[in-house]
């Protein structure tokens, strides 16, 4: 089959496979009946099944072609029809080194992740080099998303600078193009082979096949594999007065690389390529393809280090590139290799065919590679098999206990604290419906932002390509958005709430949400506030009172003199006013119109204002999803703890109209949703009158009619 030809196949086959994974996850899930031991049998037996198709699909992607007459035939540049590469022990670990730093390539490098935990039948353990952003994005991501057989841990770049600064180095990739150098004095002493890959890489095949070329190494002095380099860099004839390091013909690509660890400590590598480095810049001034050319200097006078691999296992990307030659058929394929800095525009006879399987996996659902590889449950699923599946609120227990995958600061993200302990950010949550209010959001108010959205994958990548597009929020480096990836029935709001406010770095925090606009200058009046109110020093919510249009399109108020005007001509109402008056009622709009000093309000029954409090302030209750009661219960809880309610004379916030949420929708059509939400309220309060005593009492009390 021609490479045209399969290339719809193989992308076929990979939804379809994620479609059966989806199938079987969704029946994991959802809420069923308890299934007779028959039925169970079945059911494994399907899951049997479905395994044994996508293997037998496998084998057949990876047999090399064969000619007409029934022949074997080997591609150009493969042998793929050499002798068998030995099998690896399917409980055997393979090990993963990845130099990851900053915002960008924590990004990037889940795809690699994604297309190894795909094909991968071992469990793993990754080895990531990072910085201190890499590692927080990192260590949460991984903690978030639970994959069965998988350990990571983190060395720290940072005291690794001093091992390779020293080199001049004009590569884009900086400092940390230079760290695989010291893989062997950064790596564990009793770890001996490593495969070591850059962030670019996307895997065709199973990782394991790549770790099996170990055995094949020769000798006790082949310590590198590494593929011969598909471009003609090394030869120096690329432009006029073209000087590369010195290589071994074509030279060899680091992208990937095996090392036998063990072997390179016994030869003492550090020494050999200092030395090598150290001789070379005498010449050469500076590195051009950062530890690429260390790497060949030191091959050039020692051939013998070399294990030469297939060239398919490191397919290269480049402008330069002689890719082609590597294969000629799907099969062939089993590492891809975008090197290059244009990545997915380079030029290449099949670039479309790679680009669909890179984005294949870049939108692939991350929650379907959580599947159990030897079929032990996980603490989850321990944790909810207690629960009762016959509840009519199972579904809303489950979510308490779900762990949603998250990937924080998924842009660039700057800030500094300022000196004076008074800044201040706001913190809201939002879904792909609400993306449009990003850029009004963030011309409305200048301080740093913290948001936590709710997407699946492939929305995920349509926001990053939103934010590239737009100028408003690529000129804000103080925004941090926090991906926090799709699972459930139900929208989890007070968990993102939750995500946004860890990542808060600001003394204080103003909660809102992502469909009311601040009014102009209100980041300034609140900082301000900080200082008159004595925050520092005292428990209180400052609260800003809450607005609402029902026109689309409205000429924002530019003082409160312009929004009373407003209020009283009907263009603006305060919030909810037509259809949930007590959640607002007690901040006393009344008496705001004529205020001109702070006043302080009491707590009552279904308060929920939009308060801005101190960083250290209590996290929202998580049993609250969807639509209701999710803001009224946080407020009790601050109220509960003492916290002042001081409403501000001269703030405000505006709610912009919009469709309604399919969680609100659920709500009003749904008896059961009500009768579960009136369960959690109850189960909430008693859980309050536990832990405050006496001092909740008013809680229990009330009537609560929402």
């Amino acid at each position: 089959m021609s490479l045209n030809g399969i290339q719809w196949n193989i992308i076929n086959y990979l939804h379809s496979y994620s479609r059966e994974e989806r199938s079987l996850e969704i029946g994991s899930t959802v809420s069923q009946p308890a299934i007779s031991h028959c039925e169970q049998q079945a059911l494994e037996l399907r899951v049997r099944t479905v395994e044994e198709e996508n293997r037998a699909l496998r084998r057949e992607l990876s047999r090399p072609p064969r000619s007409p007459s029934g022949q074997k035939t080997a591609a150009v540049g493969n042998s793929s029809d050499c002798v068998r590469q030995p099998v690896v022990d399917k409980c055997e670990t393979i090990h993963v080194a990845i130099v990851c730093a900053g915002y960008n390539a924590s990004r990037d490098v889940v795809t690699l992740v994604k297309s190894v935990l795909f094909h991968r039948r071992n469990p793993l353990h990754f080895h990531f080099i990072t910085d201190s952003i890499a590692q927080q994005i990192l260590s949460s991501l991984f903690q978030s998303w639970m994959v069965p057989a998988v350990r990571v841990d983190f060395y720290d770049a940072d005291e690794l600078k001093s091992e390779v600064s020293w080199i001049p180095n004009k590569h884009y990739s900086g400092i940390y193009g230079l760290m695989k150098l010291v893989l062997t004095k950064t790596l564990p002493s009793n770890l001996h082979r490593v495969i070591v890959l850059d962030t670019d890489i996307t895997f065709a095949t199973d990782i394991a096949e790549l770790w099996a070329v170990f055995h094949k190494f020769k000798g006790k002095k082949q310590v590198l594999g590494l593929v011969e380099n598909q471009s003609d860099w090394y030869l120096g004839n690329l432009w006029k007065n073209h000087r590369p390091w010195p290589a071994l013909g074509r030279g060899f690509n680091t992208g990937v690389i095996l090392l036998l660890l063990d072997r390179l400590r016994k030869l003492k590598w550090e020494q050999m390529w200092r030395l090598t480095a150290e001789r070379e810049l005498m010449s050469m001034l500076s590195t051009s393809l950062a530890d690429q050319d260390i790497f060949n200097a030191v091959i050039k006078q020692n051939p013998f280090l070399v294990h030469q691999l297939q060239c398919f296992w490191n397919v290269q990307l480049s402008d330069h590139t002689r890719s082609e030659k590597c294969y000629k058929d799907v099969s062939d394929l089993k590492v891809i290799h975008w090197n290059s800095p244009k990545k997915l525009r380079v030029k290449n006879k099949h670039v479309e065919f790679f680009r669909n399987l890179y984005l294949t996996f870049l939108e692939y659902d991350g929650n379907l590679l959580r599947r159990e590889l030897f079929g032990c449950p996980s603490e989850l699923q321990k944790t909810l098999s207690e629960l009762d599946e016959d509840d009519p609120c199972y579904e809303f227990r489950r979510e308490r206990f779900t762990v949603h995958r998250t990937h924080l600061y998924f842009l660039h993200y700057e800030y500094e604290l300022s000196a004076d302990n008074t800044d201040v950010t706001l913190v809201a949550q939002l879904s792909m419906d609400r993306l449009q209010m990003l850029e009004a959001i963030c011309k409305h108010w200048e301080g740093p932002i913290s948001l936590a959205l709710y997407l699946s994958d492939a929305e995920a990548q349509q926001f990053l390509r939103y934010a590239q597009g737009s100028e408003v929020l690529m000129s804000r480096g103080n925004v941090g958005y926090h991906i926090v990836y799709k699972e459930g029935q139900f929208y989890p709001v007070n968990l993102l709430r939750n995500v946004a406010m860890r990542q808060v770095k600001t003394p204080y925090m103003f909660l809102s949400d992502i469909d009311f606009l601040p009014m102009y200058g209100l980041y300034d009046y609140l900082r301000k506030s900080v200082v008159q109110l004595d925050m520092t020093n005292t428990k209180k919510a400052l609260v800003v009172p809450a607005f609402e249009t029902l026109r689309y399109r409205l000429s924002y108020p530019k003082s409160k003199a312009e929004l009373l005007s407003q209020l009283d001509m009907g263009t603006l109402f305060t919030f909810r006013y037509h259809v949930w008056t007590k959640g607002h009622a007690p901040t006393n709009f009344a008496k705001w119109r004529t205020a001109t000093t702070p006043y302080r309000v009491q707590w009552e029954a279904d308060f929920e204002p939009y308060v801005m409090v101190k960083r250290d302030s209590p996290e929202y209750d998580r049993r609250f999803v969807g639509f209701g009661w999710n803001k009224v219960a946080h407020i009790m809880e601050l109220d509960a703890q003492e916290y002042e309610f001081v409403v501000l004379p001269n703030a405000y916030m505006i709610h912009m109209p919009h469709a309604p949420s399919f969680d609100i929708t659920k709500f009003r059509s749904n008896k059961q949703y009500r009768v579960c939400l009136k369960t959690l309220k109850e189960e909430f309060q008693q859980n309050m009158s536990r832990r405050f005593g006496f001092a909740a009492l008013k809680y229990m009390t009330v009537e609560n009619n929402s």
